[in-house]
Protein backbone atom coordinates (compact mmCIF):
# COMPACT_ATOMS: atom_id res chain seq x y z
CA UNK A 1 0.00 0.00 0.00
CA UNK A 2 2.79 2.21 0.78
CA UNK A 3 4.83 1.79 -2.42
CA UNK A 4 1.28 1.92 -4.23
CA UNK A 5 0.76 5.16 -2.76
CA UNK A 6 3.71 6.91 -4.24
CA UNK A 7 6.59 5.84 -1.61
CA UNK A 8 10.36 5.85 -3.27
CA UNK A 9 10.98 3.88 -0.54
CA UNK A 10 9.81 1.52 2.41
CA UNK A 11 11.31 1.32 5.30
CA UNK A 12 11.06 -1.18 8.45
CA UNK A 13 11.95 -1.73 11.99
CA UNK A 14 13.70 -4.70 12.68
CA UNK A 15 14.41 -5.10 16.38
CA UNK A 16 14.95 -8.81 16.98
CA UNK A 17 15.39 -11.33 15.10
CA UNK A 18 12.18 -12.61 14.66
CA UNK A 19 11.19 -9.26 12.43
CA UNK A 20 15.37 -10.10 10.34
CA UNK A 21 13.63 -13.54 9.32
CA UNK A 22 10.70 -11.90 7.73
CA UNK A 23 12.56 -9.80 5.73
CA UNK A 24 13.60 -12.21 2.97
CA UNK A 25 9.97 -13.20 3.05
CA UNK A 26 8.76 -9.63 2.41
CA UNK A 27 11.15 -9.12 -0.10
CA UNK A 28 10.99 -11.77 -2.51
CA UNK A 29 6.92 -11.89 -1.89
CA UNK A 30 7.55 -7.84 -3.27
CA UNK A 31 9.78 -8.54 -5.96
CA UNK A 32 8.03 -11.88 -7.26
CA UNK A 33 5.06 -8.81 -7.54
CA UNK A 34 6.61 -6.67 -9.52
CA UNK A 35 7.33 -4.37 -6.85
CA UNK A 36 11.11 -2.74 -6.98
CA UNK A 37 10.85 0.11 -4.40
CA UNK A 38 14.04 -0.24 -2.48
CA UNK A 39 13.41 -1.65 1.19
CA UNK A 40 15.72 -0.33 4.04
CA UNK A 41 15.71 -2.49 7.74
CA UNK A 42 16.07 0.42 10.82
CA UNK A 43 18.13 -1.62 13.07
CA UNK A 44 18.96 -1.39 16.86
CA UNK A 45 21.23 -2.73 19.70
CA UNK A 46 22.57 -5.99 17.83
CA UNK A 47 25.05 -5.70 15.08
CA UNK A 48 24.77 -9.50 14.01
CA UNK A 49 20.89 -8.69 13.13
CA UNK A 50 22.43 -5.75 11.18
CA UNK A 51 24.41 -8.19 9.47
CA UNK A 52 21.64 -10.33 8.07
CA UNK A 53 19.27 -7.49 7.04
CA UNK A 54 22.29 -6.16 4.83
CA UNK A 55 22.22 -9.28 3.40
CA UNK A 56 18.92 -8.94 2.17
CA UNK A 57 17.72 -5.31 1.83
CA UNK A 58 18.85 -2.43 -0.16
CA UNK A 59 19.25 -0.21 2.77
CA UNK A 60 20.05 -0.38 6.26
CA UNK A 61 19.85 2.59 9.06
CA UNK A 62 22.08 1.74 12.28
CA UNK A 63 21.72 3.96 15.44
CA UNK A 64 25.42 4.92 16.76
CA UNK A 65 24.18 5.04 20.08
CA UNK A 66 23.21 1.87 20.45
CA UNK A 67 24.98 -0.17 17.39
CA UNK A 68 27.83 -1.63 19.88
CA UNK A 69 27.71 0.54 23.25
CA UNK A 70 24.67 0.84 24.38
CA UNK A 71 23.28 3.58 26.89
CA UNK A 72 23.28 1.69 30.46
CA UNK A 73 22.96 4.50 32.31
CA UNK A 74 25.21 3.61 35.37
CA UNK A 75 29.01 4.87 33.98
CA UNK A 76 29.16 8.69 34.15
CA UNK A 77 32.83 8.72 33.73
CA UNK A 78 35.38 7.01 30.87
CA UNK A 79 39.16 7.06 31.48
CA UNK A 80 41.13 7.58 29.01
CA UNK A 81 41.65 4.22 28.37
CA UNK A 82 38.35 3.16 28.66
CA UNK A 83 37.26 5.62 26.44
CA UNK A 84 39.63 4.24 23.38
CA UNK A 85 38.78 0.24 25.02
CA UNK A 86 35.32 1.18 23.84
CA UNK A 87 36.02 2.59 20.31
CA UNK A 88 38.36 0.22 19.37
CA UNK A 89 34.95 -2.53 20.13
CA UNK A 90 32.59 -0.66 18.32
CA UNK A 91 35.51 -0.72 15.52
CA UNK A 92 35.73 -4.33 15.74
CA UNK A 93 31.88 -4.87 15.35
CA UNK A 94 31.39 -2.01 12.76
CA UNK A 95 33.56 -3.41 10.34
CA UNK A 96 32.09 -6.89 9.33
CA UNK A 97 28.62 -5.02 8.62
CA UNK A 98 30.92 -2.47 6.42
CA UNK A 99 32.29 -5.71 4.48
CA UNK A 100 28.86 -7.30 4.44
CA UNK A 101 27.41 -3.98 2.59
CA UNK A 102 30.32 -3.80 0.63
CA UNK A 103 30.09 -7.68 -0.94
CA UNK A 104 25.92 -6.80 -1.25
CA UNK A 105 25.56 -3.35 -2.76
CA UNK A 106 24.17 -2.45 0.72
CA UNK A 107 23.41 1.19 1.39
CA UNK A 108 24.16 2.09 4.84
CA UNK A 109 22.33 5.01 6.57
CA UNK A 110 24.28 6.05 10.32
CA UNK A 111 20.78 7.75 11.89
CA UNK A 112 22.74 9.56 14.77
CA UNK A 113 19.78 10.22 17.51
CA UNK A 114 19.77 13.26 20.64
CA UNK A 115 17.58 11.08 22.70
CA UNK A 116 20.20 7.75 22.18
CA UNK A 117 23.61 9.26 22.85
CA UNK A 118 26.54 6.11 24.19
CA UNK A 119 27.64 6.04 27.63
CA UNK A 120 30.69 6.75 26.27
CA UNK A 121 29.59 10.12 24.41
CA UNK A 122 27.47 11.29 27.39
CA UNK A 123 30.92 10.92 29.92
CA UNK A 124 32.72 13.48 27.40
CA UNK A 125 30.23 15.51 25.66
CA UNK A 126 26.88 15.26 27.30
CA UNK A 127 23.56 15.04 25.46
CA UNK A 128 25.37 18.55 22.98
CA UNK A 129 25.71 19.20 19.50
CA UNK A 130 29.22 18.35 20.36
CA UNK A 131 27.99 14.81 21.39
CA UNK A 132 25.90 13.82 18.52
CA UNK A 133 28.67 15.17 16.02
CA UNK A 134 31.38 12.89 17.30
CA UNK A 135 29.15 10.38 18.00
CA UNK A 136 28.42 10.14 14.23
CA UNK A 137 32.39 11.34 13.15
CA UNK A 138 33.15 8.08 15.19
CA UNK A 139 31.59 5.89 12.15
CA UNK A 140 32.14 7.79 9.53
CA UNK A 141 35.99 7.95 10.39
CA UNK A 142 35.61 3.74 10.51
CA UNK A 143 33.97 4.13 6.69
CA UNK A 144 36.64 6.38 5.43
CA UNK A 145 39.17 3.79 6.34
CA UNK A 146 37.87 1.19 4.96
CA UNK A 147 37.14 3.00 2.10
CA UNK A 148 33.45 2.35 2.42
CA UNK A 149 31.39 5.71 0.39
CA UNK A 150 28.07 3.86 0.38
CA UNK A 151 27.08 6.16 3.73
CA UNK A 152 24.97 9.05 4.50
CA UNK A 153 24.81 10.56 7.93
CA UNK A 154 21.58 12.21 9.72
CA UNK A 155 21.53 13.51 12.74
CA UNK A 156 18.24 14.35 13.97
CA UNK A 157 16.56 15.21 17.22
CA UNK A 158 12.88 16.67 18.57
CA UNK A 159 14.53 20.10 19.67
CA UNK A 160 14.92 21.99 16.65
CA UNK A 161 17.58 23.90 17.43
CA UNK A 162 19.52 20.86 18.83
CA UNK A 163 18.68 19.31 15.21
CA UNK A 164 20.32 22.73 13.33
CA UNK A 165 23.38 23.07 15.37
CA UNK A 166 24.32 19.30 15.20
CA UNK A 167 23.98 19.31 11.81
CA UNK A 168 26.05 22.58 11.25
CA UNK A 169 28.57 20.97 13.33
CA UNK A 170 29.17 17.94 11.77
CA UNK A 171 29.06 19.17 8.04
CA UNK A 172 32.13 21.67 9.48
CA UNK A 173 33.62 18.39 10.94
CA UNK A 174 33.60 16.43 7.73
CA UNK A 175 35.35 19.64 5.71
CA UNK A 176 38.15 19.92 8.24
CA UNK A 177 38.64 15.94 7.89
CA UNK A 178 37.86 15.60 4.49
CA UNK A 179 34.82 13.93 3.88
CA UNK A 180 31.76 14.33 1.63
CA UNK A 181 28.84 11.86 2.27
CA UNK A 182 25.23 13.12 2.18
CA UNK A 183 23.47 14.56 4.90
CA UNK A 184 19.86 13.12 5.29
CA UNK A 185 18.10 16.25 7.28
CA UNK A 186 14.79 15.83 9.73
CA UNK A 187 13.27 16.49 13.18
CA UNK A 188 12.21 13.46 15.25
CA UNK A 189 9.40 13.02 17.03
CA UNK A 190 8.09 16.54 15.19
CA UNK A 191 4.53 15.72 16.76
CA UNK A 192 1.45 15.91 14.08
CA UNK A 193 -0.47 18.20 12.20
CA UNK A 194 0.10 21.86 12.51
CA UNK A 195 2.60 21.46 15.35
CA UNK A 196 5.01 18.42 13.14
CA UNK A 197 4.63 20.55 9.91
CA UNK A 198 6.08 23.86 11.94
CA UNK A 199 8.95 22.25 13.49
CA UNK A 200 9.77 20.48 10.74
CA UNK A 201 9.93 23.59 8.48
CA UNK A 202 11.71 25.61 10.90
CA UNK A 203 14.30 22.58 11.56
CA UNK A 204 14.97 21.60 7.68
CA UNK A 205 14.28 25.33 6.25
CA UNK A 206 17.14 26.49 8.40
CA UNK A 207 19.16 23.79 7.07
CA UNK A 208 18.22 23.91 3.39
CA UNK A 209 18.93 27.92 3.83
CA UNK A 210 22.12 27.07 4.91
CA UNK A 211 22.82 24.98 2.25
CA UNK A 212 23.02 21.88 3.92
CA UNK A 213 20.94 18.41 3.01
CA UNK A 214 20.93 15.56 0.16
CA UNK A 215 17.55 13.68 0.98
Amino acid sequence: KIIEAGADYVRITVPSVKEVECLSGITSRLRSKGYASPIIADVHFNPEIAGRAAAIVEKIRINPGNFANRRKHNKSVYTEKEYTKDVEYLKKKFIPLLNICKKNNTALRIGTNHGSLSDRIMSRYGDTPEGMTESAMEYLRICKEEDFNNVVISMKASNTQIMVQSNRLLVNKMLKENMQYPVHIGVTEAGEGEDGRLKSAVGTGALLADGIGDT
